[in-house]
């Protein structure tokens, strides 16, 4: 099982994107975890290398299981642990090893082409929502098959029409 991080950083009514190259997909910057760090030493190291920013107090809103999928057998199994922080130092890097770095109005992030189950946390967790925990199930083409998304201590809720 892999494990990533990522963090929602909230400036105002914007938060900071990463266009991916690969898919042109938009994502939380983040990236794996190296062996014996903990959640938090990952988000803030992977965040700094892809954005050059440091994270002051993020706090984790969201830990999500990804599957992939091909010919009806699991893969890829990820864990995703997001967090949410709203204040930071340093200089935005003006060009990420990663791809494109972008400030994007909250309202408009559930524009922007993501991974489908992307659109279930994002804007949830930038208007400042309780915990989130999912599950997000995919094809090997990352096609959404399925999305279970549960807030703390709430029940489980399957997403409609997936």
């Amino acid at each position: 099982m892999k494990r990533v991080t990522n963090c929602i950083l909230r400036d105002q009514d914007r938060i900071l994107m990463l266009k991916k190259p690969s898919r042109g997909w938009w994502v939380a910057p983040g990236g794996k975890m190296e062996p014996g760090e903990t959640i938090t030493e990952s988000m803030v190291r992977e965040y700094r290398e892809e954005t050059g920013l440091y994270l002051l107090n993020p706090q984790l809103k969201g830990v999500f299981t990804i599957m992939v999928e091909s010919g009806g057998q699991i893969e890829e199994e990820w864990m995703m642990f997001t967090f949410l922080a709203d204040s930071y130092t340093g200089r935005l890097l003006k060009e990420s090893p990663e791809g494109e770095l972008e400030w994007i109005p909250v309202e408009d992030v559930k524009k922007l082409p993501t991974a489908k189950g992307d659109q279930y946390f994002l804007t949830p967790i930038a208007q400042g929502s309780d915990m989130l925990v999912g599950r997000f199930h995919y094809t090997s083409d990352y096609e959404l098959l399925s999305v279970q998304m549960d807030r703390a201590l709430d029940g489980p809720k399957m997403a409609p029409g997936v």
